[in-house]
């Protein structure tokens, strides 16, 4: 995808994301450097992370909310539970009436 093409909102997700990982390694006291050690990517990664760009992997982010013990809020991220719309649109397809199968004669 060009970078350019991207919503905006989902910049502002990203970028809001990066500030949000950013605020939660200060809150430990982990240093820059050993996050990215720990993660096993390089500072320079965990910069553009931190800024929220979006040309950096899934799996980079998640090394780093693996570090910061917050993994499982990846996770969770899709979970059907908190899928509002998805499972609305399941209810509409939904059978009307279900039947129980007749029994073959002869048996």
């Amino acid at each position: 995808m060009d970078i350019r093409n991207t919503p905006i909102p989902v910049k502002r997700a990203l970028r809001k994301l990066g500030e949000d990982l950013r605020n939660a390694r200060k809150r430990r006291r982990i240093p820059m450097q050993l996050a990215a050690e720990r993660a096993s990517i390089s500072r320079a990664t965990l910069n553009k992370i931190e800024k929220g760009n979006e040309g950096v992997s899934l799996g980079a982010y998640a090394r780093i909310l693996f570090i910061l013990g917050m993994i499982g809020r990846l996770a969770d991220l899709m979970d059907s539970t908190v899928d509002a719309l998805g499972m609305e649109l399941e209810a509409e397809n939904l059978p009307k009436r279900i039947r129980i199968p007749r029994k073959e004669k002869g048996r």
